[in-house]
This record gives C-alpha cells, sequence and structure tokens, in this order.
C-alpha cells in the first residue's frame, strides 16, 4: 500500500511539475530546450540498470540502452522523456515512466572588458550582471553602457544592447565593451 502511495506520488509530482528541477519551469509558453552540451540524467522508475548521465552531443543525440541513438536537440525534457517511452513501449516494458532531467547546462560566454573572459556553466535565473560576476567582474575600463548580448538561438548573430538585468540564456554571448573615459 505505502508503495502504491509512493508510485502515485511520484507519478503526481511528474504530471504536475511540482518538485521537479527549474527546467521545467516553463518560461512564457515555451519550456527549456535541450541542446548541444546539456547533460541529462535519464531514470526509468524501478530500473536502476537504465539510469544514466549522458551528455548531448554536438549532433545533437545522445545514445541510450535499448532504445539507440535519439535525436534530442530542441526538444523539451517532457518530449525527450515521452519519446524514451514510446520506445520503450511495448518491445520492453508495458507502461515504463521516464524521468529526465538536466544536471549540466550549455556554457554561456563572456568576452571584452572583464577579469577573466571565458566559458561558464550556465544556471538557470542568470542575468548580465551574474555572468559578469562570475567573470570575474568588470575591468577598470569597462563600460556600463556597452553592453550586448548575442541570442544562442539567432540565427544572425545580432548583438543586443543588454542592461545589467537582462537575462542570459546558455549559450549565449555577453560582451562588454571598452569605456574611452
Amino acid at each position: 500500500m505505502v508503495t502504491r502511495m509512493l508510485r502515485n506520488l511520484f507519478l503526481w509530482m511528474v504530471v504536475t511539475g511540482v518538485g521537479l528541477p527549474p527546467a521545467y519551469a516553463q518560461s512564457g509558453a515555451e519550456a527549456y530546450r535541450v541542446d548541444a552540451g546539456d547533460m541529462l540524467r535519464i531514470q526509468v522508475y524501478r530500473e536502476k540498470d537504465l539510469d544514466r548521465e549522458v551528455r548531448v552531443d554536438t549532433n545533437g543525440t545522445i545514445s541510450y540502452p535499448l532504445v539507440g541513438v535519439i535525436q534530442v536537440s530542441g526538444k523539451t525534457l517532457r518530449e525527450i522523456e515521452n519519446l524514451i517511452a514510446g520506445r520503450l513501449r511495448g518491445r520492453y516494458f508495458k507502461n515504463p515512466t521516464v524521468t529526465a532531467t538536466i544536471i549540466e547546462y550549455r556554457a554561456f560566454y563572456v568576452n571584452g572588458e572583464v577579469e577573466k573572459p571565458g566559458s561558464y556553466p550556465y544556471q538557470p535565473g542568470l542575468n548580465v550582471r551574474k555572468a559578469i560576476s562570475v567573470a570575474g567582474g568588470l575591468k577598470e575600463r569597462a563600460s556600463r553602457r556597452k553592453i550586448y548580448v548575442i541570442r544562442d538561438k539567432d540565427p544572425e548573430g545580432r548583438e543586443i544592447k543588454a542592461t545589467l538585468d537582462t537575462p542570459v540564456g546558455p549559450g549565449d554571448i555577453v560582451t562588454v565593451d571598452q569605456s574611452f573615459f
């Protein structure tokens, strides 16, 4: 009886998103989309042998036992769960419950007039102020008005003028220009 109650609680948490990682949180109408560089943990309920941590490769794919290579780039975590469950269903399991979580997001980049330019692991809730802080802070000649962000998914790579409160996503590039005064 207790096992059934825990299973029902677990399934309710999966369906409602309660207590799940921030990657499940909706941002407007869209959920976080997985891409190359993200590290995922995939688990099948009551099947410890299928627990895996996998990094999405540059082709946007992962390899998972009994399923093979799966294209996950651009998909939400729920879409990935449904895809894996669908491929496991019937052949190997009657009705598998698959959970996918992000354990490490792909990097974002900071360059220009910061102390330590480079790539850093993304964390949900990141903004330009926090990104600059992670990169060691501004150099003496840094401009606080000439800060730009290039969005990872912008095919044209346009620089968007940013403030310190502008959100930064995984794969984004933050550039801090030099001040002349």
